[in-house]
């Protein structure tokens, strides 16, 4: 088995919220089959950071058999573009070069945004929120890929204001409900999910060199 390491776009600057993305991811994971074969999961912050710090395992592999993959949140929606190094290159705010020995396989988009992936699961952000969470404040296309960034925040929000847990924000209840949601509902919504998962499984079930 050769040694995975995905450097995830998520925790910002505290140490904490790290531990929690990588513990969100990790679980998500296991759930989606990976149970005794894990990639290793390595929060960056922000996703510049992550994309700098994947660029540095491409150029300096830990080992021979080592596989370095991105996964960051694409912030808009990627349309018929087949291509993530080519929708990044475009983004006038990234401009993020692709390593000299990646290829779009090393690459992969939660597009729009981790948030998207939770609007696969309402059933989960009901139980999670408690009675008062109202699903009908959410988007309800069910492209999840192709709702706005600010649409998506903004239903999480507006479902959630009644909560006794409090309003949805960024941070500890995002690696909360990643834990818990349905990576099948997830891949099933987002082809880019189940692209980063399928992908992901080619990986782990690579010989090592």
């Amino acid at each position: 088995m050769v040694t995975v390491r995905i450097y995830v776009e998520g925790g910002g600057d505290s140490a904490s919220l790290h531990v929690l993305c990588r513990e969100g991811f990790s679980r998500f994971l296991k759930r989606a089959g990976f149970e005794g074969r894990m990639p290793r999961i390595v929060a960056c912050g922000s996703r510049r950071a992550a994309h700098d710090r994947f660029r540095m395992a491409c150029e300096h592999p830990h080992s021979d058999g080592d596989v370095a993959l991105l996964l960051i949140d694409s912030e808009r929606p990627v349309g018929d573009e087949p291509s993530p190094w080519a929708f990044l290159a475009r983004n006038p705010e990234d401009r993020f070069d692709k390593p000299a020995n990646a290829t779009d396989d090393h690459c992969h988009l939660m597009v729009v945004c981790m948030e998207s992936w939770f609007l696969a699961d309402k059933g989960v952000l009901c139980t999670f929120f408690g009675k008062d969470f109202r699903p009908q404040a959410l988007p309800q296309n069910p492209r999840v890929e192709s709702i706005a960034k600010d649409d998506v925040l903004s239903g999480l929000e507006k479902a959630s204001a009644g909560c006794r847990s409090g309003r949805y924000a960024k941070g500890v209840p995002s690696f909360h409900i990643l834990q818990v949601i349905s990576p099948a509902k997830v891949a099933e919504a987002s082809p880019w999910a189940k692209r980063f998962l399928d992908t992901l499984a080619r990986f782990m079930e690579t010989p090592t060199a």
